[in-house]
């Protein structure tokens, strides 16, 4: 394709290819999260001659396993003009104020920390975390900078009934039922933002000479054109790697876990408690997740098949559930661990399982669908001519935060002091650690992470507290000057007692988890 740049500069716009026509190949959380990013941001121009298209096999089921969200889902769906009350009332849905990591320290009954998802007090102020390195406090690292560790062990919720929808006295996620989830977007889609839905089976992608993808071609719809192209059908990646020949980049030598088993655990009461955040619970050869939502459990094993066969594995699935699993069959689900080489090639662009998929360890499959559909959706290529543009600032934006999740992601196996098996001896294996986290570690382990170091993008995914919370969760140390801790201590000290106060209030205030539920499906939150 060439351009006439003269002409471009001058006004000549004759030769200019506008993007209008928006295809969305393949449904799920990916494709109907794109389609709404999409057709909200550009709402005004649906109807006036730009059109967002899905097109959804009528044969593929949802895969369904990541049922933990990011606090950033909250602002995406309020961006689409989503009730957060018909979110909980339709999706089964649930708070999520962070994760429980069990036993990945030192393996022992007593071996846990919290990930939540509050900042420590007064962050952007002052950093706590060598404080309370130097011993000022007998309390664990979470408790002694927020809230949110003492509050998910009282079983409570983040907010009440009359604080506003998407309003938070402590941040929160949502755990929900991913089956549920998809067809609850793409009714607020369709009815709601103008996206038009077309049920049909891909045969063929059909291709322009200049390597663009021209059109889809469709067993029940026929020929489907389009200006832009966003590959959203799963693992089969039928556009980004059957048509634009991306290949995938493998990450299984940094990160082992390859499978998954899910199971669906009923509560024994309609009553039981429900857990606020996810409990992560290591095992021989990976972890097994937890998830409370009203109406049951979703529990699965997360494993390395190098290192434990899936007969082991569901063994310790079962033993962990206790007599509930008796009856219950586990679905096996491989995990391809990596992303492509590249997302955004040409006119198509890569979202979802598509792009790539990791072990759900800190739910990062949905943020980063979030992410990549925010991008597209606020840097929407004009016109043919400047899309590589687009697509160039596109690729390096989620390269980056595909190494960053990997990074973080391989922090909690690093951090072990397990011997107990051969998976956690590979793990701490060094040439199974990244580069620039092995060098993180080592400033780490004089200087601990703040939002001022190395931590400068504006949409980071986890942040430097992120860290933090895991880093002093598990044991590392960093070495403290403690007479710079003087430059700060009145500081720390009103960040202490603003946190030992905040922690009080919000317990005595804060209803348990399954009443707020309870409520909010009876009586509705107050819409903002």
């Amino acid at each position: 394709m060439s351009v006439d740049i003269p002409s471009l500069f001058m006004g000549n716009f004759d030769m200019i290819h506008p993007v209008r026509n928006i295809v969305i190949v393949g449904g799920g959380t990916a494709g109907w999260l794109t389609a709404g990013v999409i057709a909200a941001r550009h709402r005004s121009r649906i109807g006036n001659g730009f059109t967002v298209t899905l097109v959804e096999s009528p044969n593929t089921p949802i895969i369904g396993v990541g049922e933990g969200t990011w606090p950033t889902l909250r602002t995406t769906l309020s961006r689409m003009g989503i009730s957060e009350t018909d979110l909980f009332r339709e999706c089964d849905a649930a708070f999520k104020q962070g994760a429980r990591f069990a036993r990945w320290t030192t393996g022992t009954p007593d071996d846990g920390y919290y990930h939540p998802l509050m900042l420590p007090q007064n962050f952007g102020q002052v950093n706590l975390a060598p404080h309370w390195l130097a011993g000022e406090g007998d309390e664990s690292f979470c408790d002694s900078v927020c809230s949110q560790g003492r509050i998910c062990d009282d079983g409570l919720a983040p907010k009440t009934i009359a604080t506003a929808e998407y309003d938070a006295l402590a941040n929160y996620a949502y755990h929900l039922d991913a089956g549920k989830f998809a067809p609850f977007l793409q009714r607020h889609c369709t009815e709601k933002l103008g996206v038009r839905h077309v049920l049909a089976d891909v045969e063929q992608v059909l291709m322009k000479e200049d390597g663009d993808i021209r059109a889809i071609r469709t067993t029940q719809a026929g020929e489907i054109e389009g200006d832009l192209f966003v590959d959203c059908t799963g693992f089969k990646a039928l556009l980004i790697e059957g048509a634009m020949k991306v290949p995938f980049r493998d990450c299984n030598d940094v990160l082992f876990c390859d499978t998954a088993l899910a199971m669906q655990v009923p509560y024994d009461r309609p009553d039981s408690p429900m857990a606020s955040h996810t409990i992560s619970t290591a095992q021989s050869a990976g972890w097994i997740w937890d998830i409370g939502l009203p109406t049951r459990r979703g529990i699965g094993h997360v494993y390395s098949s190098n290192h434990i066969s899936d007969e082991e594995a569901e063994r310790e699935l079962r033993a962990y559930i206790g007599p509930p699993a008796e009856g219950l069959s586990a679905r096996k689900i491989a995990i391809r661990s990596g992303h492509r080489e590249t997302f955004w090639k040409g006119n198509c662009v890569a979202v979802g399982l598509a792009a790539g998929f990791l072990e759900p360890l800190e739910a990062s499959a949905i943020v980063l669908i979030e992410l990549s559909a925010k991008i597209i959706a606020e840097q929407m290529p004009a016109c043919r001519e400047v899309m590589d543009i687009v697509a160039s600032r596109f690729n390096a934006t989620t390269h980056y935060r595909w190494g960053r999740i990997i990074d973080f992601l391989k922090l909690h196996y690093v951090l072990t002091k397990r011997t107990d098996s051969d998976f956690w001896r590979d793990n701490v294996r060094e040439e199974t650690i990244p580069d620039r986290l092995q060098e993180l570690m080592l400033l780490w382990r004089y200087q601990s992470p703040w939002f001022l170091d190395e931590f400068d993008r504006v949409e980071e995914v986890f942040p430097a507290a992120s860290y933090q919370y895991v880093l002093y969760g598990m044991g590392f140390r960093t070495e403290v000057d403690r007479p710079a801790l003087a430059r700060d201590a009145h500081l720390a000290d009103r960040a202490r007692r603003e946190n030992a106060a905040m922690t009080a209030k919000l317990r005595a205030g804060l209803p348990r988890h399954r009443d707020l539920i309870d409520k909010i499906v009876t009586h509705g939150l107050q819409p903002v």
